[in-house]
């Protein structure tokens, strides 16, 4: 049986953490996470040709992390973390970098129409460049494939309608609780958590909606099913990472036609172990 094909959009960068360098971004430990659990699975961004870049690179080859990276005259990104005394991080951001001008190849194009899903992170849409590029490889993949948007919609260039025109693209969306308090501002949403989830899957046609509170536990949401659990009980070194892990469970599992219990528990392990070693791809220097 062939390999899903998985596809990751948008920033590859250095997190910059307290012990040191780390390879960030959505979409590389997405990635990183899928071919663990056995999906073919290729990142698309864009690095500068400067030393940050060549070392990137390197990472990525060191861990086998299939990636299409075009170069970019702006300079890698990178991406101040610090974290609190129970290692929760906050992002400091870098501007004007290479991650906001992805190009793609007639070939990568090509190759999307056999795509079985394709995730979203973050940056992918901050620039003009990747909203174009975005709404290119949506209107090439297939109908079938899942379209996954894991995005941090407190950034400021996420505005009501960006929030809509992602909602209304995805097939699984993504949010945690301070995201899901600013989503039930802007769009007046009233209930409780299960009854939002499911306006919000029957709103937008979502097959998944996956909601993290962190201690608190998770949800997994569909239109006939719902899912909770409790989180796992770990000694948190850092949360960098845990998030694209989880989705990364979720979206093979999905793949896989697993139940959906099956899927939750799966995601719930698989962001407690990278919770417990510090994130997904960590570099050797």
């Amino acid at each position: 049986m062939s390999k899903h094909k998985i596809y990751g959009f948008g920033e590859i960068l250095w997190d910059l953490l307290p012990q040191g360098k780390q390879l960030g971004g959505a979409p590389a430990n997405f990635i990183y996470h899928c071919a663990q659990l056995g999906a073919d699975a290729i990142s698309i961004s864009s690095i500068g040709n400067d030393p940050l870049g060549n070392e990137i690179k390197e990472v990525l080859s060191n861990n086998k992390v299939e990636a299409e990276l075009s170069i970019s005259d702006l300079p890698t990104g990178t991406v101040s973390v610090e974290l609190d005394d129970q290692g929760i991080p906050s992002y400091i951001i870098h501007e004007n970098v290479a991650w906001d001008d992805i190009q793609l190849s007639k070939q990568t194009i090509d190759q999307f129409r056999q795509a079985d899903a394709l995730c979203f992170g973050t940056l992918s849409q901050r620039s003009a460049n990747n909203r174009k590029v975005l709404s290119k490889l949506l209107s090439t993949v297939p109908s079938t494939c899942l379209t996954v948007f894991d995005i941090n919609i407190r950034q400021s260039y996420y505005s009501k309608d960006l929030i809509e025109e992602c909602l209304t693209s995805a097939s699984i969306f993504k949010l945690n609780e301070d995201e899901l308090e600013l989503m039930k501002s802007l769009f007046s949403l009233r209930g409780t958590t299960e009854e939002i989830l499911s306006h919000l899957i029957k709103n937008y046609h979502l097959k998944v909606v996956a909601l993290t509170m962190g201690t608190e536990g998770s949800y997994l949401c569909t239109e006939n099913e719902t899912s909770f659990l409790p989180t796992t009980k770990v000694n948190v070194v850092d949360t960098v990472g845990a998030g694209d892990a989880f989705t990364a469970a979720l979206v093979v599992g999905w793949l896989q036609s697993k139940s959906l219990k099956q899927i939750h528990e799966e995601a719930v392990e698989l962001s407690a172990f990278v919770c417990m070693r510090s994130g997904a791809i960590v570099s050797k220097g």
